[in-house]
């Protein structure tokens, strides 16, 4: 299993009046944290649309909230695969408050599609090798 922590900072803009986060922004908050974990493993999602010719496209995107994150807070989010991928890759979220309080959990699956055709394909050899000490 691989896994990576990424920080956000929770800005004013990102909160509704309750000043909790809004909870349509948590999906910006993983894919933030979901290009900086493969980042951290040497892949860059502009090398592969560019250099692969790869897309990555949001399949499913699931989340359960047990308690609301906030204006100014730090929040850190912890991101997992939990298996290698093939035609689909799962990445698996917890967000963690300052108090270090768990205040939710999601998870999204990507498809791998080749931009030229638009049709799924495996994941690139170059990806996996790079997954592969982790699993």
């Amino acid at each position: 299993m691989y896994k990576h922590t990424t920080q956000i900072r929770v800005r004013y803009s990102e909160t509704d009046r309750m000043n909790y986060v809004y909870y349509g922004n948590y999906a910006q908050y993983f894919e933030v944290a979901r290009v900086e974990a493969l980042r951290n493993l040497g892949i860059s999602y502009k090398e592969l649309e560019e250099k692969e010719g790869v897309m990555l496209p949001v399949l499913d995107y699931q989340i359960k909230f047990f308690k609301p994150g906030f204006y100014d807070e730090l929040l850190t989010i912890n991101t997992s695969i939990i298996k290698m991928p093939e035609a689909r890759i799962a990445f698996e979220y917890e967000v963690y408050n300052k108090k270090n309080e768990l205040i939710n959990k999601a998870s999204t699956t990507l498809v791998f599609v080749n931009k030229s055709t638009g049709k799924p394909m495996a994941a690139p050899d170059s990806f996996l090798k790079l997954l592969q000490p982790y699993f």
